[in-house]
């Protein structure tokens, strides 16, 4: 029997081969020794005090175990499933308000080495806000487009601002469950509150409170660091790149940006093309410098500049392992602290730079947004100094992938009807006739404990057969990425008879890249907009829409896919259940969700059932939609247009499928 292989990326897992020929332990091999506890995998586990940790286990433990204070399964389960939520809301929203933070500084004067490069695009988000723009200085409109937003982390009472950006239908069902964000840091600290002993314990009501905190994400901390990044740097468009662990040359100085935050990244791209630093690094030995990235700080400045990007999360040990990564700066989230140990057996430097983000080991060079580039020349100037020091010792890798990256909402708006007639219309129109099934939005980690971005693969390749279009976003991106697949041609290639039409005609490859994991506040606003096109859904909820993530690991990701459900999107998670523990935790996730919201979440560790799971909630979307039925290579010329009223008629009429 064939071994089962660590990657689905050939080059990384020729790499992880190598490494166990020279005795090198990553994530791979941790992954083996240490197996998941699987009381506390199930969520059976409580530790929120110290009467504990309880198990709740054994026969019947649902209904008859109970922890010492009295705390049943499902609110353990419950409890803990909420508290991934809030974790993971901190951390893209801490992220969102330094952003907001860097916007003001501009605005004010403060900081010389950032300037407002979307012009457009803020005077965009300041029409959400209600914010004058017409015959205002840029700066002043910035100041309170900064202000605004940042009002939305302390707010105590009302409503966060870009919740009226939903449709109103799907505005209208979080108020019906009191589910709409007040304020950002708010709904964190109450998810913390309520889940600590002795406080909130009907299941039902914690997991409602759940989802406040992931809205306060998906519309709160990741819509505004994806629109503010944008204003700061310019919002995407379309541009080539190359993936792999084949990005880094042996001639010159590598520096790698590696983790979630693009502002010093965008003081490093800047820094590496000065005639300055390109001549230091000629003093050292090398003929140049090569910029690449890891992770979502790949994704941001792939996106804008066409950065290569060597991977996702489980490529970031990897790298080291070329020998060829003179510096690898990280700032926060997802950086595994074992890439230290690991760069001891080689020549490279790890870089911490957040101050709230240090690793023993690690030299630390603290990121200051008022002098980022002097920050930026002195981690260039390292990576330089240490050129001399590379050792022959490495897995030297030269394979590469072309991709094409950079879809932004403004911009698929802009591709299917140009600048002044932008619109959604096309994407609507492909869907009703059958020619495009359904979207799919790839997303989340990649994960040791699994052949690592095969997953990822596998579905991408099966979707697109099947005339499912792609949205993908952080390590998904990277997964498909270093699998070659984000190309035009990818389309002609592999995708149905029906998308790959719609590909030819745009130019556009079957999946499209829409930047890091903050971003997946992208597909919130695609999908509102579609809603708004009309043809489909008046709302989120009902389009023939899935989300999935394959491989997920971190608290992000469980976050992420609760705001998609509450916003009406049937969200797929690989892997085993967090609360397979509780049946009842899991009936409210799948079935209670989907009544009320008509998004749901399912974990589902076997990738044939999830793509199954994902068609089959696409195919009952168009049904319930009286669209047409989708067959393979037959499209439908007629459009299906008709008013709301006539479509909230439809929606009565359709029986919810629930326990898909």
């Amino acid at each position: 029997m064939a071994k089962q292989r660590r990657s689905g990326d050939e080059v990384a897992d020729r790499i992880i081969e190598w490494g166990i020929t020279e005795k090198l332990e990553t994530c791979f091999d941790r992954a083996e020794k240490m197996k998941p506890c699987p009381i506390g995998g199930s969520g059976a586990c409580c530790s929120m005090c110290h009467m504990g940790p309880c198990r709740l286990v054994g026969k019947n433990a649902e209904e008859s175990v109970v922890g010492v204070c009295g705390a049943s399964l499902a609110t353990v389960a419950a409890r803990n499933f909420a508290r991934m939520i809030a974790g993971g809301t901190a951390a893209h929203s801490d992220h969102s308000r330094d952003m907001v933070f860097t916007l003001l500084a501009v605005a004010n004067g403060e900081t010389r080495d950032f300037q407002i490069t979307d012009v457009r695009k803020l005077y965009r988000v300041a029409g959400y806000l209600d914010i004058e723009f017409e015959g205002r200085q840029v700066n002043d409109v910035a100041r309170d487009v900064a202000s605004t937003l940042i009002s939305d982390f302390g707010r105590q009472k009302g409503e966060i601002n870009f919740a009226r950006r939903a449709p109103k239908k799907t505005l209208e069902r979080w108020r019906k469950w009191n589910v709409v964000p007040r304020g950002i840091d708010r709904e964190v600290s109450e998810a913390m509150h309520r889940t600590t002993m002795g406080v909130d314990h009907d299941p039902d009501h914690i997991l409602l409170h759940g989802l406040r905190t992931a809205l306060a994400d998906g519309w709160g901390g990741s819509m505004i660091s994806t629109d503010v990044t944008d204003i700061l740097f310019g919002t995407p468009m379309p541009v080539k790149a190359e993936a792999s662990l084949g990005i880094f040359k042996d001639d010159e100085v590598n520096i790698v940006v590696h983790g979630h935050e693009p502002t010093l990244s965008e003081k490093i791209v800047d820094v590496v093309s000065e005639p300055e630093m390109i001549e230091y690094a000629k003093s050292r030995g090398a003929r140049g410098i090569n910029l690449g990235g890891m992770c979502c700080t790949a994704n941001e400045v792939l996106m804008r500049h066409g950065i290569p990007t060597a991977g996702g999360f489980t490529n970031q040990e990897l790298g080291v392992m070329t020998g060829l990564i003179d510096v690898l700066t990280v700032d926060v989230q997802c950086i595994m602290p074992a890439i230290t140990e690991l760069s001891k057996k080689f020549h490279t430097k790890i870089i911490t730079t957040s101050e709230k983000a240090k690793i023993p080991g690690a030299v630390h060079i603290e990121y200051d947004e008022h002098r980022a580039k002097e920050v930026a020349r002195e981690i260039v100037r390292t990576a330089c100094d240490n050129f001399p020091n590379r050792k022959a010792k490495g897995s030297h890798i030269t394979d590469k992938f072309p991709m094409i990256a950079g879809f932004s909402h403004e911009y698929i708006e802009y591709m299917q009807g140009g600048r002044w007639r932008g619109s959604f219309r096309p994407l609507n129109d492909a869907i009703m006739a059958g020619r495009i099934r359904g979207v799919v939005g790839l997303a989340g980690c990649d994960n040791p404990r699994v052949t690592s971005t095969g997953i990822h693969r596998y579905l991408a390749a099966e979707l697109i057969k099947n005339d499912v279009l792609i949205v993908s976003t952080g390590c998904g991106s990277a997964a498909c990425g270093t699998a070659g697949w984000l190309t035009p041609e990818m389309a002609l290639e592999n995708a149905g008879p029906g998308l790959r039409e719609v590909c030819e005609a745009i130019g556009i490859p079957p999946i499209l890249h829409l930047g890091a994991c903050v971003d997946n506040s992208r597909i919130l606003t695609i999908a509102s907009a579609m809603a708004a096109e009309g043809g489909l859904s008046d709302e989120i909820g009902g389009m023939p829409a899935v989300g999935i993530a394959p491989e997920w690991m971190s608290e992000k990701a469980i976050a992420i896919g609760s705001y998609l459900a509450a916003s009406g999107v049937p969200v797929i998670f690989g892997g085993e259940s967090p609360v397979e523990a509780s049946r009842e935790v899991t009936r409210i996730l799948t079935e209670v969700w989907f009544e009320r919201f008509r998004g749901a979440m399912h974990f589902e560790p076997d990738p044939e059932k999830m793509l199954s799971l994902a068609l089959t909630y696409i195919d009952k979307a168009r049904e319930a939609l009286k669209l047409k039925k989708y067959e393979p290579g037959k499209f439908g010329t007629e459009k299906v247009l008709m008013d709301m009223a006539a479509r909230r008629d439809i929606e009565r009429a359709a029986k919810p499928h629930v326990g898909l």
